[in-house]
């Protein structure tokens, strides 16, 4: 099976701790994220996902807040060197996200006014998803 997902949502899963809108919707981000660690390959989506299946802000697969998620996945492409459409397996593009963004201390820049970010700071910390480098961090 192979599996649309939202370039930002490789952000997503890293953080991802069993929290979110609702009971169905974390039920279903752990079912997805548990698929894609076995390592599926993925098609780069432009638009609502596999994740967004139980989201709250899926309007019949168009998101409420479009135009933001639509910029956060435009700069993770940006910043991972890939482009919508593109294919790949899923442990290369998590690990490609984890570099590129999360340990370059990008993470802000790419979705810092998210409603999450304060959780995912959490999350950050206690995984040890921290930037390799102290004055790259915004």
């Amino acid at each position: 099976m192979r599996y649309e997902i939202r370039p930002h949502h490789g952000l997503c899963s890293l953080f991802f701790e069993g929290k979110g809108y609702s009971g169905g919707f974390v039920r279903h981000m752990a079912d997805v994220l548990a698929q894609l660690r076995q390592n599926p390959v993925i098609r780069l989506a432009e638009g609502a996902d596999e994740l967004c299946g139980c989201c709250p802000n899926n309007r019949e697969g168009v998101c409420t807040d479009k135009e933001k998620a639509s910029n956060y996945d435009r700069r993770v492409l940006a910043l991972c060197g890939l482009h919508a459409g593109e294919e790949l397996p899923w442990l290369d593009f998590s690990a490609r996200v984890r570099t590129e963004i999360v340990f370059a201390g990008r993470r802000h820049a790419v979705c810092g006014d998210c409603q999450w970010s304060g959780l995912c700071d959490a999350v950050a910390a206690r995984r040890g998803l921290l930037p390799k480098s102290p004055g790259n961090q915004k």
